[in-house]
């Protein structure tokens, strides 16, 4: 069972260029002042926590558009702010080693003062991987490979020196200091939704999972980690449940503007953008949305609207939709 609406927590992504939303903004510098203006609205809006990608190239095509790398982000934005979370949905567990991985993100949480959420996933863009010389195994390689991972984080963060001997990974006596703020640990959050091995590991090693799914799948996906919990001993109920949701706040007129400069930005049909963002429309629909994913089990919500960069659609969106989940 979902929780009640008022235990609800929802972040919100900021425009970092990957899905060509600072396309408009010519300057660099001005791009990454779009992105941290951002991050302070939705922190003054009272959103629970900012999120970025991990991702070095656009989508839905690589465009010679900037894309702002994840963790120098975190960095920036972690001084930016004050009070808001900082997550990443979610880190690529190829493109850094897990060690680094792990100093990098124990110095975010103590730059934060203890505001890190540390998502993982075994990473996917192939194309990306190529482009900056990285190895790209196949699935099952890649989901070892962050299996090995995490342990390896969780010893980083823990242990005062490090020692680990896997397949894929090695450490011998590492020092991480300093050590996160949050005990612990910062949580970690483990993206993706497949059943035999994903889902497991989200048992046996996160805090939280995410999916981005309709809502029957996600009910099924739920059901399976809920069976690996009780395989592996895990309380359900320590799991925080979460789901992206791509939306675009407005009544019919303003859901099209939106839609039709975002197919503009991206040089794709309006059909492939409105089925980015299935569940536009105005409030009492986004929070009817909402309501049926807390009741099938999820507690918290990753908000991405596509024109959050114009300024006042962040706090727009939590003046109209917040007060109707009772936030």
């Amino acid at each position: 069972m979902g929780g009640t609406l008022a235990e609800l927590k929802l972040g919100i992504f900021v425009p970092q260029g990957w899905r060509m939303d600072l396309a408009d903004v010519a300057d660099p510098v001005e791009k990454f002042e779009t992105m941290s203006r951002c991050a302070l609205e939705a922190e003054k809006a009272g959103f629970d926590a900012i999120w970025v990608y991990d991702h070095f190239h656009t989508v839905p095509t690589p465009q010679l558009e900037a894309t702002f790398e994840c963790w120098t982000s975190m960095a920036a934005l972690a001084r930016d702010t004050s009070t808001i979370g900082l997550g990443q949905m979610v880190t690529s567990n190829g493109y850094r080693q897990p060690s680094l991985l792990a100093k990098m993100a124990s110095c975010v949480d103590v730059m934060s003062h203890g505001r890190l959420i540390l998502g993982i996933g075994a990473g996917w863009y192939q194309h990306e991987y190529e482009a900056y010389g990285y190895g790209y195994p196949e699935t099952p390689e890649r989901l070892r490979m962050l299996r090995e991972a995490l342990q390896v984080i969780k010893a980083m963060w823990t242990e005062e020196q490090a020692t680990f001997d896997g397949r894929y990974y090695h450490l011998r006596g590492a020092i991480n200091e300093p050590k996160p703020v949050q005990k612990p640990h910062p949580p970690i959050w483990i993206g993706g939704g497949g059943e035999k091995v994903t889902l497991k590991l989200v048992a046996q090693y996160g805090d939280a999972c995410n999916f981005n799914a309709d809502v029957e799948t996600v009910r099924h996906k739920l059901d399976v980690l809920r069976a690996h919990c009780e395989t592996v001993g895990r309380d359900y109920d320590s799991v925080l449940k979460s789901i992206e949701l791509y939306t675009i706040l407005g009544n019919k007129r303003e859901v099209d503007r939106v839609v039709a400069d975002t197919a503009r930005r991206t040089g794709q049909d309006e059909g492939f953008i409105r089925s980015w963002h299935p569940r536009a429309g105005d409030a009492e629909h986004i929070a009817q949305v909402i309501g049926e994913y807390a009741a099938a089990g999820i507690g918290y919500f990753i908000v991405n609207v596509p024109n959050a960069f114009e300024g006042g659609v962040i706090s727009r969106f939590a003046q109209e939709v917040f007060p109707r989940l009772g936030l």
